[in-house]
C-alpha cells in the first residue's frame, strides 16, 4: 500500500507563485517610488562587510534522463519513471562583500532539508514509491547586481553557483527491496534569482525567489533495480528565501 507523502501534500504550483510574487515586488517598487520617502538607514549599503540570516521554503524534483537499458527486455514491466515535486526548508547565514555601486559578492552557508520523490510505474505489478530524504550542507556564492534604490526599496538579480555536500540521508520506499537508488553525496547547482531590499531603521529585510538547476549527475550505482534504467539524474529547485540582515 502507498504511504502518504507529508511534504507531497503541501506542493504547490511555485511557477505561479514566482510570476505572482515578480509582478508584486515590481508594483511595489513602481508604487513606491512615486512617492517621496525618508530614507531609512540611507548609509546601510555603503558598508564593505555585512551579516545575515536567512530561512527558506522550496519545493525540488529530479530531471530523469533514461538509460539504453531502459528498453531492454529485462525491463519490460517498467513503462515510466516519474519525478514529483517535493517540499522542504532551509536555514542559513549571509555574508555580504559590497564590490562596487551596484554589485555584492555573497557566501550563504545553510542547511537544506529534502525530500526527492521517483514513482516507479509498473505493468503488471503494483508502482513503486523510492523516496530520497537528504539533508545537505550547502555553500551558495553569489554575485549580487542591485538597481538604483528608490526610498527605502531596491531590486536586484542573483547568480552564481551552489556546491552541496550530504550531511546526512536515507531512503524510503512502499515495498520491501534489498536494495535503494544510489545518490552520490555531492551536488553542484547553477542559481539564478531576483529579490527585492526593503529597509528598515534597524535592519534590511529581502524576500527573494532563486531557480537551481542541477549540473552533477547524483545517480551512483546503475546494478540494481532502482537505477539501471536511468543515465542522468539531476536537481531541480525553486526556493522562496526571506533574507535578514
Amino acid at each position: 500500500m502507498q504511504t502518504t507523502n507529508f511534504w507531497h501534500k503541501l506542493n504547490i504550483h511555485w511557477s505561479k507563485i514566482a510570476v505572482t510574487g515578480l509582478i508584486i515586488l515590481l508594483g511595489s517598487t513602481h508604487a513606491l517610488s512615486q512617492r517621496r520617502i525618508e530614507q531609512n538607514n540611507p548609509n546601510y549599503d555603503n558598508r564593505f562587510l555585512s551579516y545575515g540570516f536567512l530561512l527558506g521554503v522550496h519545493t525540488s524534483s529530479y530531471q530523469i534522463k533514461y538509460s539504453d537499458r531502459f528498453t531492454s527486455p529485462e525491463l519490460d514491466d517498467l513503462y515510466a519513471i516519474n519525478p514529483e515535486w517535493s517540499a522542504g526548508f532551509t536555514l542559513g547565514f549571509i555574508v555580504n562583500l559590497n564590490l562596487a555601486d551596484f554589485l555584492d559578492f555573497r557566501l550563504l552557508p545553510q542547511v537544506s532539508f529534502y525530500e526527492h520523490l521517483l514513482v516507479y510505474e509498473r505493468l503488471d505489478n503494483p508502482n513503486i514509491n523510492e523516496l530520497v530524504e537528504t539533508t545537505v550542507v550547502e555553500f551558495p556564492l553569489l554575485l549580487k547586481y542591485k538597481s538604483e534604490r528608490r526610498g527605502n526599496f531596491r531590486m536586484y538579480f542573483v547568480g552564481g553557483v551552489k556546491p552541496g555536500l550530504e550531511a546526512s540521508g536515507k531512503n524510503d520506499i512502499d515495498e520491501i527491496s534489498d536494495k535503494n537508488i544510489d545518490i552520490k553525496a555531492v551536488n553542484v547547482s547553477a542559481d539564478v534569482g531576483f529579490g527585492l531590499d526593503i529597509y528598515y531603521p534597524l535592519f534590511k529585510f529581502s524576500p527573494e525567489i532563486r531557480f537551481s538547476k542541477g549540473i552533477t549527475n547524483m545517480l551512483g550505482s546503475e546494478d540494481n533495480f532502482f537505477g539501471e534504467g536511468i543515465d542522468r539524474l539531476n536537481t531541480n529547485t525553486i526556493t522562496l528565501y526571506l533574507l535578514f540582515q
